[in-house]
């Protein structure tokens, strides 16, 4: 597989920390070159999937648009800090938690919360999320199913008892 060059420091991590933990934990071997290409080796399928999908959560690069399940990690007055990644992590501002004015975070999130988040910009390293989007696309959607199955149910058949 291919990853960014600026994430194969992530992958090795501190001594190689990181990557020996993955080849311990799947009993493959992984050799990453300096251009981001990563080659896996390994005796079974499963394993090497399983190598390859922990090398992704730890690369993985947030995008603008795209909708994450995340863990609320820290909560602060102005937000909560939602950890999309594994090492990965946004803030979810006040006014992006809920559709209506919230006083406190805690009013509607704690730690440890599982929550939907939409990606709504990344300036540098910071990520800012929105679960407020997310809510308002469901109710919308909602909304024109409720409104379809209203205006398109006609008279089904006329069954008489």
């Amino acid at each position: 597989m291919q990853i960014p060059t600026d994430k194969i420091r992530d992958l090795i991590g501190p001594g190689g920390k990181k990557i020996r933990s993955i080849i311990e934990a799947t009993g493959v071997k992984i050799d990453v070159m300096d251009d981001g290409k990563v080659h896996v080796f390994a005796n079974s399928g499963p394993a090497a999937e399983e190598a390859l999908q922990m090398i992704r959560d730890i690369t993985a690069s947030a995008e603008i648009g795209k909708t994450y399940l995340g863990k609320v990690v820290r909560l602060a007055e102005f937000g909560a800090f939602v950890e999309i990644f594994p090492g990965t992590d946004g803030l979810l501002h006040i006014s992006e938690i809920a559709e209506q004015r919230l006083r406190d975070v805690r009013d509607a999130l704690k730690l440890g919360d599982q929550v939907l988040v939409k990606v709504l910009a990344i300036e540098g390293n910071k990520i800012r999320l929105s679960r407020k989007a997310i809510l308002k696309e469901q109710r919308e959607k909602q909304e024109r199913e409720s409104a379809a199955a209203a205006g398109g149910s006609g008279s089904g058949g006329g069954e008489q008892s």
